[in-house]
């Protein structure tokens, strides 16, 4: 997905129906599964390749959540069979961002890195982040620029320092980083 709707985050992704009842295994996007994927929460559904909550689409009510080793199996109101569980396969979820866990202090959203220029400490521009890759033990920017795709460790020892206000992020490469 590329840059998203400022208003909504996405928090899940609508994998596949479980059972006959219209329960879904859905994909976690969130740090924070145990408030998004509780009964009661209202989430938007956007399409596969959705960045957004399409407005054509009623937003749905968790009935009831539960763990699962490959994610979470939510019910939701009003889906009540496998038929109707199928064509909303493939759909990401999104909730509101004020509904969003309040940030600690230094952290950001990934959406809010996608497009922040890129400068190291010595203050040569270095590219844009074109999009952020969850990559388990280390996320990755991608940044473009001047001389190609380069991807970043998103590391405290590498990205220094993040300006969302003026969005810009300072990096201090270590030797060798920008020339792969």
């Amino acid at each position: 997905m590329g840059r998203q709707d400022p208003t909504h985050l996405v928090v899940g992704h609508l994998t596949r129906p479980h059972g006959t009842r219209g329960e879904f295994l859905c994909g976690i996007l969130t740090d924070h599964p145990e408030r998004v994927f509780a009964p009661g929460v209202v989430l938007s559904l956007g399409g596969p390749k959705d960045d957004a909550p399409d407005p054509d689409m009623p937003p749905l009510r968790i009935e009831s959540a539960r763990g699962s080793p490959k994610g979470v199996l939510v019910t939701f109101g009003g889906v009540t069979d496998r038929t109707q569980a199928e064509l909303l396969q493939g759909r990401y979820l999104f909730l509101p961002i004020e509904e969003v866990a309040p940030l600690e202090d230094g952290e950001v959203f990934y959406h809010q890195l996608l497009g922040m220029t890129v400068e190291t400490t010595g203050g040569e521009e270095v590219g844009d982040v074109h999009e952020v890759f969850e990559m388990g033990p280390v996320d990755l920017l991608e940044v473009r620029g001047s001389n190609g795709v380069l991807m970043i460790p998103f590391r405290p020892e590498i990205v220094v320092e993040i300006d969302v206000q003026a969005s810009r992020l300072v990096i201090d490469p270590p030797d060798g980083l920008l020339e792969l």
